[in-house]
């Protein structure tokens, strides 16, 4: 048991990372705290989870895979072996992190007319020719 909860350690590590964070318990508690609509968590909870005392529930694993950008069934358990279906996931490019991904989504959220709204402000934006 002790090397699963060292492997999950390992992969909320890496997300942390990859998604700009510093892997440390302090920036974790204050993100997920920051989006977590539950009571919140201590550093030494956070702490917990980085140095592989602890895995979370269910519903506060959902939350760190949102705010990093991973499937929380990767999160939780790696990688799908081989011969499971899943649906093929687009790779992010380098230096895309969790706060451009949220925009991403909430972009993808709006109605088709407010869509294309946020594109003609976004393409007049890159063509504003700031100096």
């Amino acid at each position: 048991m002790n090397d699963e909860r060292q492997a999950f350690s390992q992969r909320l590590a890496d997300a942390m990372e990859r998604a700009g964070y510093k892997p440390r318990p302090g920036e974790l508690h204050k993100v997920f705290n920051s989006k977590y609509n539950g009571a919140s968590v201590s550093e030494m909870t956070a702490s917990r989870w980085l140095s592989g005392k602890a895995i979370p529930a269910q519903d506060k694993l959902q939350v760190l895979a949102d705010l990093f950008g991973v499937e929380p069934h990767a999160l939780r358990y790696g990688k799908a072996g081989k011969g499971r279906i899943g649906e093929a996931q687009a790779a992010w490019p380098a230096g895309v992190g969790a706060r451009e991904r949220q925009v991403i989504d909430a972009f993808l959220a709006l109605p088709p007319k407010r869509r294309e709204l946020v594109g003609e402000v976004v393409a007049a934006l890159g063509q504003g020719g700031d100096k």
